[in-house]
């Protein structure tokens, strides 16, 4: 007698690994026999996170102080990020609502489990980090996408058409990835009134807030600072990855809207972590007293936004440069090539690795009963390519330079 899987597997089953992972793995593997390969293709940044950090993991470890801890993360540190949101980022908020979590990534996931009900639609851009597909999957939303205007933002008047009845949730990212846009006060204005309009919860990924460059970074929840917490909409999700560079020790914080919604994270992440890592956590407090090496970070990336993406704007590959963030989307379709073919040649010919866009805008289809079809890639990402501009400033100039010169041949032929 054949058995079926049962829906929670046939559901983990049916998401695959994102495009990012495979653009890795096939990089790795041609690093081996081309040392020489130029790598835009992941978010690993130039710099790493001050020594202090270091040494504050390691004696951390080494002092003892590696015991299990409140599910929620060190009162100390959370009572420094509860200073650091309101005066950074004009978020109120108090400790008995702020998380500590193994990374951005793993707050987002329990964010969304607290927020999923049977049948609810989550809204995504249509161009998006291919993870928080993943994780709206996975927490079992499903997902409804919105379009973005010409440099890659919200498109407010998308999400109002996009919408039903069974919408709950909003997700936004600014700076974004991958297309370094940027949200502006206006825009997230608009973005919060829908929201309120409807009784959305908001998810507000701002993993990139400290690479603004268009203008100060703004945190949408700080639009809500004087409502009462029990009804409030937005959920912000932070890292300690990009800012301090600290990719490797895998910290995140999490800042939730509703006194109700922080009982629930606690049910879900006391499940899923017990608690989060002890050591890890007090290196996060020597990174928010070294939070002087922001600046230096911040203007290292810039200047390679300014120094190597130029040319692309010039070649008419981006519309402008992008107003923060890490990466940028540039477009190669006049080349008639998809984005798979072109960083294939890419690489194969001139070693640079970049990540195809299809990736970053594949839908999901579901059936009749509501089982998800094999994702695959495509959408309106198929002609862009995505660059990382974290990284070494020479290889970065050089990558960009060969791509745009394959471009050139491609429009020649």
């Amino acid at each position: 007698m054949t058995q079926t899987a049962p829906p929670w597997f046939a559901r983990a089953s049916s998401i695959p690994s994102s495009w990012l992972y495979e653009s890795f793995r096939i990089a790795n593997e041609r690093e081996r026999e081309h040392p020489g390969l130029i790598k835009l293709h992941v978010g690993e940044p130039a710099f790493g996170p001050p020594e202090s950090v270091a040494k504050e993991f390691a004696a951390a470890a080494l002092d003892g102080r590696a015991r299990y801890i409140d599910v929620q993360g060190l009162m100390e540190l959370r009572e420094r990020l509860a200073g650091k949101l309101a005066a950074v980022n004009g978020i109120d908020t108090e400790p008995s609502r702020l998380f500590v979590t193994p990374g951005s990534c793993q707050g987002l996931v329990a964010l969304m489990r607290c927020l999923v009900e049977p049948g609810a639609e989550i809204l995504l851009p249509e161009i998006h980090w291919p993870v928080h597909l993943q994780q709206a999957l996975l927490a079992g939303f499903r997902p409804v996408f919105y379009r973005l205007d010409e440099h890659f933002a919200p498109d407010p008047e998308s999400i109002r058409r996009v919408a039903t009845p069974a919408t709950r949730l909003l997700l936004l990212n600014t700076p974004s990835n991958p297309a370094g846009a940027v949200a502006g006060l206006p825009l997230q204005r608009a973005l919060y009134d829908i929201a309120d309009e409807h009784g959305w919860q908001i998810i507000s990924d701002e993993a990139y807030e400290d690479f603004a460059f268009s203008g100060p970074h703004l945190s949408i929840a700080a639009l809500e600072r004087d409502r009462p917490a029990r009804e409030r909409l937005v959920n912000s999700v932070f890292t300690f990855s990009k800012g301090p560079a600290m990719t490797g020790y895998r910290l995140g914080y999490v800042a939730v809207s509703r006194p109700e919604i922080a009982t629930t994270m606690r049910m879900v992440q006391e499940s899923n972590i017990i608690a989060p890592s002890a050591p890890v956590q007090y290196a996060g407090i020597a990174a928010l007293d070294a939070s002087g090496d922001l600046a230096g970070n911040h203007d290292y990336v810039r200047g390679n936004r300014d120094a190597a993406l130029s040319c692309l704007v010039d070649e008419g590959l981006l519309p402008a440069l992008p107003g923060g963030g890490w990466y940028v989307m540039a477009d190669i379709s006049s080349t008639g090539m998809t984005g798979e073919e072109f960083t294939a040649e890419l690489m194969i010919d001139h070693d640079v690795v970049v990540v195809p866009g299809s990736g970053f805008s594949a839908r999901p289809e579901f059936g009749h009963d509501g089982a998800m079809q094999p994702l695959r890639p495509g959408g309106v990402a198929s002609g862009l390519v995505r660059i990382a501009f974290c990284v070494d400033r020479d290889q970065l100039v050089t990558g960009v330079e060969r791509l745009a010169g394959l471009v050139r041949e491609k429009r020649q032929q």
